[in-house]
């Protein structure tokens, strides 16, 4: 019978193993090293908090704290924030000096332009085609086809935060169209 003789320049099956293992793991790590970049440059930014809420900024992008900001702000006052996705949004004040549960997207329904709050006329009129709103941002008078979209607006640490409206839309008792 013919022995197989082992020579010291052929590994045995475990060192060969090792070798495949180690030259695997080296191309998977670099692959995926260069790889990351590439995904991370598709996958957008996170620009929330828990739950997906967004801290109100004022015009120079700082946070808008509730406490200074009640301070300038009379009952019925209705100032834009920047919100959701960047979208200028309407804090608004009620009666009670407190901020709103919602807030106005201030976007306008029917071409896209950013509708002023009018205060003579207590209600918000765009400029370019003269939609107009009620002030709790239902449509009153087209040509917008739809009321202004809502976000939820709660006190937390002192700073107004915009959540997604999900809820049933109050103004109109149906299903969010932004949604």
């Amino acid at each position: 019978m013919a022995q197989l003789s082992t020579s010291a320049d052929v590994p045995d099956m475990g060192r060969r193993q090792f070798m495949n293992l180690l030259a695997f793991g080296a191309v998977t790590g670099t692959a995926l090293g260069a790889l990351y970049p590439v995904i991370r440059y598709f996958i957008p930014p996170s620009s929330g908090g828990a739950g997906g809420g967004l801290v109100a900024k004022d015009e120079l992008g700082n946070d808008i704290l509730v406490s200074a900001y009640l301070e300038k702000h009379l009952a019925g006052d209705r100032s834009l924030a920047q919100g959701l996705k960047g979208d200028p949004t309407y804090i608004v004040v009620t009666e009670d000096h407190t901020i709103a549960n919602y807030g106005l997207n201030a976007v306008c329904t029917h071409l896209g332009c950013v509708v002023p709050w009018n205060i003579s006329e207590n209600k918000f009129i765009c400029p370019c085609h003269g939609s107009q709103y009620d002030s709790t941002g239902k449509v009153v008078r087209g040509p917008a086809p739809l009321s202004l979209a809502l976000a939820n607006a709660t006190v937390t640490d002192d700073k107004v935060v915009f959540t997604p409206w999900t809820e049933t839309d109050f103004r109109t008792g149906k299903e969010p169209w932004w949604a």
